[in-house]
């Protein structure tokens, strides 16, 4: 059974009326993804890339489903690809919680712990735990995840959980426990949700997001509830708006505990985010380290066939509904796969990206129809009590706090304690750090230039990198001189001083100057906002600049080896600083490198550009030990003559 079907209609809830509309009509006008003022060529050619990539991804989204089996038999790889994706693979130990009660609030109808826990050992997790009064437990609960709501008086930061009280109160006169918790950015301890906001690109490079940390936070929170006697373990669920909501789908999918699942306005399809832009509204807690190079109904599907109730507003521009309705009929032929299409909803309420009754009313109904099996109406309504200072866990932040910079030590690393597997370090590089290179690339073919004789007879030579990028090699004219004893291929960045005549290249050997894309000719925009976001969309299909820049170089080499006149001879790769690690990586996977030039040693994570994972397959010392495997390395040495 294929999980592609036709547009379809959706119901509207406008007050207590309905309203049906076509779900395949064009969205809201969306703000972002515009090119800038002063757009490149490469700017351009990105674009191109990103839109042919996101149609890849597209494509093959769960294309292999045909039948229940194919979800049950895949599912156990699926959500540990998801965990990886997340920075869980391997999962953190599940040590002591340390959960801690500091407060209790009293209402006629219900209490209110203020409490903290510890996911890790030093990673607090503050909240608000709402129970019912002369509940007959245990109870249905449901886990509420916070969106990007700041919360601070006088300096203090009382957590994005006092913004969302009203739904723990909601839930409570309802009848269930509620657990509020707070995120790592905006809680009662201030951490930081992406790497673009202070340049800390080297997130990449680690594996780490900030929605594992999200994630891994949910996870403990239910460890923590099923040790409450008022919490019925068999009947949790899950909701959050925004930020919240895409937690919501990663906890629901990892998480077998959550039962029911409403996020709410938490997540859109790959082609919203990246083509669209809709990337440029979100901060990195809404996304994995797309290692595997997923669509969003991916992550959907694992909750199936739970009860899945997907919410949002016609009017929100970074979850567009166009998205929202690709990824919510992809998903539906999935809970038809598994006979369960009253287990899927979608609910389409007017407004912006904002909270409504609209919106609250159904997602009650959702979780009273599914945990408590009553279809009755609501009669009463989410109302703020307390104020920011009553809900405030802390009177001082722990002095061994992690939380604010959990990004630190969250994910496990590669160590140079143990030798290694030359064999499956390559295959883990070329599956998770570059796994979005081109699978089939055609012979380079090479040719001249439109500005021949580019510099004091030099010459410039064009061919493709990527299919939709266009590279140049500026070469000295001995490269089609019959006889040159070797060609040095200098990659650089164009401010680097390096030349032929700085590295003292000798008359009788030829040379080629790369530089690759992002640089030089292949600069990107002035506007640094927007080139952030161009590296954050790299992220999002699977790889980063950098290594797109790897295959550059590889494709360098081969078009030196495509010329007749260079093809036999010796070729010498020279990196300067800038490109180190570049280069090596580029020497492990092309044939065909003589010798690798170097200024300086592989570089740390933090210094050097961000390649995917790369961090948690192999160290600095290791990279350079595999170029040296491979070819000759010289370091900050005289290239041969």
């Amino acid at each position: 059974m294929s999980i592609l079907r036709s547009p379809i209609l959706v119901f509207f809830v406008l007050g207590f009326g309905l309203t049906v509309f076509n779900a395949s009509a064009t969205p809201y006008p969306n703000p972002f993804g515009k090119m800038p003022s002063d757009a490149t060529d490469a700017d351009k050619a990105f674009a191109a890339y990103f839109r042919t990539e996101t149609l890849r991804l597209q494509e093959r989204c769960l294309a292999d489903i045909h039948e229940v089996a194919d979800l049950e038999n895949g599912r156990p790889v699926r959500r540990q690809q998801l965990q990886e994706m997340l920075g869980l693979d391997p999962m953190p130990p599940r040590s002591d919680l340390k959960a801690t009660i500091t407060g209790t609030l009293e209402q006629p109808d219900f209490t209110v712990d203020t409490l903290h826990f510890q996911s890790m050992p030093g990673l607090y997790v503050t909240g608000n735990l709402y129970v019912p009064k002369n509940i007959q437990a245990p109870a249905p609960t449901v886990l509420y995840l916070c969106g990007h709501a700041k919360v601070k008086i006088d300096g203090v930061s009382y957590g994005n959980k006092t913004h969302y009280q009203h739904w723990g109160s909601w839930f409570a006169r309802n009848g269930y426990v509620c657990l509020i918790l707070d995120s790592v950015q905006l809680g009662e301890i201030e951490g930081i949700h992406s790497a673009f906001q202070k340049g800390q690109w080297w997130w990449n490079s680690r594996g780490y997001t900030a929605a594992g940390a999200e994630a891994w936070n949910c996870i403990r929170a239910l460890d923590y509830l099923e040790t409450r006697t008022e919490v019925d373990r068999t009947r949790i669920g899950v909701t959050g708006r925004s930020g919240g909501g895409s937690y919501s789908w990663m906890i629901a999918a990892l998480d077998d505990r959550i039962k029911v699942a409403c996020p709410t306005a938490g997540m859109t399809d790959m082609q919203n985010h990246v083509v669209d832009g809709c990337i440029e509204g979100h901060c990195g807690c809404m996304f994995t380290v797309n290692t595997y190079r997923w669509d969003y109904p991916q992550i959907a599907a694992l909750v199936a066939p739970r009860p899945l109730l997907i919410c949002n507003t016609d009017k929100d521009t970074i979850f567009p509904l166009d998205g929202v309705s690709r990824l919510h009929e992809k998903i539906r032929g999935i809970y038809e796969l598994y006979n369960a299409p009253d287990k899927l909803g979608l609910l389409i309420a007017e407004g912006a990206h904002k909270e409504s009754q609209d919106l609250q009313v159904p997602v009650m109904r959702w979780f009273n129809k599914w945990l408590k099996k009553d279809d009755g109406p609501l009669s009463n309504y989410a109302e703020k009590l307390f104020s920011p200072q009553q809900l405030r866990v802390f009177d001082k932040i722990p002095s061994d706090e992690i939380t604010s910079q959990c990004f630190e030590t969250f994910t496990h690393l590669a160590s140079d304690i143990h030798p290694i597997d030359t064999k499956k370090v390559l295959a883990e590089l070329n599956l998770k750090t570059f796994g979005a290179w081109p699978k089939e690339s055609a012979p380079v073919e090479i040719q001249l230039g439109d500005s021949a004789a580019a510099q004091g007879g030099d010459e410039v030579w064009q061919f493709q990198g990527y299919p939709e990028i266009k590279l140049r090699l500026q070469c000295s004219q001995s490269v089609r001189n019959t006889g040159p004893k070797s060609v040095h291929l200098i990659v650089k960045e164009p401010e680097d001083a390096m030349t032929h005549e700085t590295l003292g290249i000798g008359s009788d050997s030829a040379w080629a100057v790369l530089t690759p894309s992002g640089a030089g000719e292949g600069s990107l925009s002035a506007d640094k906002l927007y080139g952030a976001h161009v590296r954050r969309r790299f992220m999002q299909l699977g790889g980063t600049l950098a290594g797109m820049q790897v295959w550059e170089v590889r494709r360098a080499v081969q078009a030196l080896r495509a010329m007749p006149e260079t093809r036999d001879v010796a070729v010498h790769l020279h990196a300067s600083t800038g490109m180190t690690e570049v280069a090596c990586f580029a020497t492990l996977f092309e044939a065909g490198i003589d010798t690798l030039h170097l200024e300086i040693k592989p570089r740390s994570d933090k210094d050097a550009p961000d390649f995917l994972n790369w961090a948690r397959i192999i160290t600095p010392k290791q990279l350079l030990q595999l170029a040296q495997e491979k070819c000759t390395v010289m370091i900050n040495a005289a290239p041969p003559h």
